[in-house]
């Protein structure tokens, strides 16, 4: 018997811009915005001025860079088998058929060179650890679909996430408005990479055993699924035990972030309720949507504290 195709593939191809919408998963790009909010909002407390245009470019590069790894990944997954008619992810418009694999490819190579020209501009404002971290950036966007060992393929996938749409992301913000960040750019990019790094586990829980089908070794394909809800939990937890070291730091205001705890706990135990299916598509959505909320409530314990 063939496996029942997913409602999407059952109409019309859409064309043009919903095409687009639909490659770039936007309901998850606020995992790259949200560091560079706090990294910001953290160089303001360190008693830096407010420069708009490096923030401004800094959330397209941010952004595009993200948009260009989701592109690329939608490419290679289709053509190196990965997605298949049973997937229950959301859907992927290479293997839908709605833009061919060269089409895709090549937008996301649009949107690294997009990012690259606005680098040059923020390697210029903030010298050489903005081009270490752009150029990093954008090699890891590649990699993670690219190359003979793709880190989407590995258990790596997570710490990828936590170090560029956490840490590095949250550092390099601070710099560009002129606050070197210190430990508490760290321990703020920790805060908002953990959910970060969270939004990708419950990903791979969801395409668990295609994964496996696939020879794809995920962190969630590792530990199975009872061990990967615990991971989940701590990813999204750890965050909240992290806050109380910020405002000892002098940050008092990051007590704020407690604000979001309610909504990791809900998506905690609804991950532990839900069954292998398309609800998980809505808890990843809810996942992107805390870190969203903690990382907000950071930034303006920051400017408030």
């Amino acid at each position: 018997m063939k496996p029942e195709l997913p409602a999407e593939l059952t109409r019309l191809p859409p064309h043009g811009l919903p095409v687009w919408w639909a490659a770039i998963r936007p309901r998850t790009l606020s995992i790259s915005a949200t560091p560079v909010l706090v990294g910001t909002a953290l160089a303001l407390a360190q008693g830096a001025t407010l420069a708009w245009m490096p923030l401004l470019a800094a959330l397209c590069c941010a952004l595009l860079i993200q948009v260009g790894t989701n592109l690329h990944n939608d490419a290679a997954d289709h053509e190196n088998g990965s997605d298949q008619n049973d997937r229950i992810g959301p859907l992927r418009v290479t293997a839908a058929g709605w833009a061919s694999a060269t089409v895709v490819r090549r937008a996301a190579v649009a949107s690294f060179l997009a990012a690259l020209l606005l680098g040059a501009y923020l390697v210029q404002v903030g010298g050489w650890p903005i081009l270490l971290i752009g150029l990093a950036s954008l090699l890891a966007g590649w990699a993670y679909s690219g190359g003979p060992r793709p880190i989407s393929h590995t258990a790596l996938g997570e710490v990828f996430v936590l170090m560029f749409f956490g840490i590095l992301a949250v550092l390099g913000s601070a710099w560009l408005q002129g606050a070197a960040g210190g430990r508490a750019a760290l321990l703020a990019g920790a805060v908002v990479g953990l959910p970060a790094a969270a939004v990708l586990l419950i990903n791979n829980y969801r395409d668990l055993e295609s994964d496996l089908r696939a020879g794809r070794r995920t962190l969630a394909a590792v530990l199975g699924r009872d061990s990967a809800r615990r991971a989940f939990a701590v990813l999204l937890l750890l965050p909240f035990v992290l806050l109380p070291i910020l405002a000892a730091l002098g940050h008092r205001g990051a007590w704020l972030g407690l604000l979001a705890l309610p909504l990791a706990l809900r998506v905690i135990r609804n991950l532990r309720r839900s069954r292998v299916g398309p609800d998980l598509n809505l808890l990843l959505a809810a996942t992107a949507r805390t870190g969203f909320a903690l990382g907000i409530l950071l930034a303006l314990g920051f400017l408030l504290g």
